[in-house]
Order: C-alpha cells, then structure tokens, then sequence
C-alpha cells in the first residue's frame, strides 16, 4: 500500500476541515506548495491535493497551484475537487496531474463518466464520499439516500474500477478507521480503491495493512502528518512492512 499525505486547498492556502465541514477549518500552511514540499521533503512518493474550493463550487479553483506543485516537485500528483466536465478533467491533467478524481458529476452524467473512462481510463478515479452511512456530493455539502455499496455497483457496471472512499464523518478527526466498513468497501470493490478518513495514528495504517486487502492500494492523511501523530517516513514504513502473520 501507498501513503498519499493530502494537501486540501482553500482560498490559496492548505487547509485541514473537521468531518468536511467549511466552517471548521484549520490552516496549516499559507502556501500549498509548501504543504507539499513539506511532505515531498519527508519522504512522500505521492500527493493527494484536493481543489476544496472546486468541490463546493463546481469548477476547478486551484489548478494554479496544482501546476506550481507538480512543476517543482517530483513525485506523481492525485488531484480533485470540482472536476465535473471534459474540460476540467483535461485542465487538470494539463497542469500535471498524473490522476484525476471525479465524484458528484460521475453519479449524475452516465455520458461524462463513461466518455472519461474511455479517454483516461487509467488516470481516473470515482470518489465515494459517505456521511451518516450514506453518499455525500458536492463538496460534502449534500447528502443522498445511497449508501455506497449500492454507489459503487453502480460505478463498476459502467465502467469505473478505482476509487477513493472517504468517511467523511471521521475525517480530520484522528478518532480511528472503521475496519468493519474497510472491509466491507473491499468486498463491493472489483478494482482498487483508496481508503481516507480518520487515520490519527500508525496503529491505524498498521492495521489497515494487517487486514490483507488486496484491493486496498494506499491510504490518504493529512492532519495527522500535519499534527506531528507520525512522520512520512513511519508512514510509509507502516504501510509497507510485511503484514503480521494471521492466528489460526
């Protein structure tokens, strides 16, 4: 598994929310290419950089900083947030992401979703955002009546195979990962898919990695690198240890 430390990016700075929320909201860099370097600097092979103004608006704000992160910095960038046409999902990997996350557009436009899969079918993943057990769109902001198991049947029958899966309501919290939701993501996911939301210690992605997952490819933090609750390097090195053997 892989260690994708995250850079979200709010009204040009890099920001952490609580449970995907605006109005609670912690800066902890002015410059969201200095979250990066930051991250890159200690270790990181990945980057996961949301546009969170994107997310709750519509369109792609930040790809400026994405452009600026991906020029100086050399490591492979997942970027999302607002990327809801063609064209936004081209703007994005112009400026230099190596892939690209749709979310609210891919459950609403069939057309969107399966002409983006047959253009960039590796680049792209769906995002799965779940608050009170069920899927979340735009940005967090609007809950619906799906739970994601459902969701993601629906994705994989039109073509999707990687996704990113954020519990909401643990994220930015450092309460812990639900394991019995992990695995149950991992029974729906044909694919692969990327786990997010609540990871606050080492023990945490010690036993996500423990869970054997072979389609669990990496795990998303933010603030608990931020927070100093482990370094990259732990992180990666918690990631990629060789599971503890299972009990009879």
């Amino acid at each position: 598994m892989i260690l994708l430390p995250a850079v979200d990016i709010r009204d040009g700075k890099a920001v952490r929310l609580r449970q995907g929320r605006f109005e609670d909201e912690t800066v902890y860099a002015d410059s969201p290419l200095e979250a990066a370097r930051s991250f890159v600097e200690a270790g990181a092979r990945y980057l996961h950089v949301v546009d969170l103004d994107g997310a709750r608006d519509g369109a792609p704000a930040n790809l400026h900083h994405l452009e600026e992160i991906t020029e100086q910095l050399d490591v492979p960038v997942q970027y999302g947030g607002g990327l809801r046409s063609l064209q936004s999902v081209r703007a994005a990997l112009a400026a230099g992401a190596a892939r690209v996350v749709i979310g609210t557009a891919a459950y609403s436009d069939a057309e969107f979703l399966q002409t983006a899969l047959e253009t960039w079918r590796q680049r792209i993943l769906v995002a799965v955002d779940v608050r009170d057990g069920k899927v979340s769109v735009s940005g967090w902001t609007r809950e619906t009546q799906m739970r994601p198991e459902e969701l993601i049947a629906r994705l994989q029958s039109q073509g999707a195979s990687r996704f990113v899966y954020t519990n909401a309501d643990r994220d930015g919290m450092l309460e812990g990962v639900d394991l019995d939701e992990v695995r149950s993501i991992s029974d729906a996911v044909r694919g692969r898919f990327i786990m997010s939301g609540g990871i606050g210690s080492v023990e945490d992605l010690v036993a996500l990695r423990d869970m054997r997952l072979l389609n669990l490819a990496g795990v998303i933090s933010g603030k608990a690198l931020y927070e100093g609750r482990f370094t990259v390097r732990e992180g990666r090195e918690a990631l990629e240890a060789k599971p503890a053997p299972q009990q009879a």
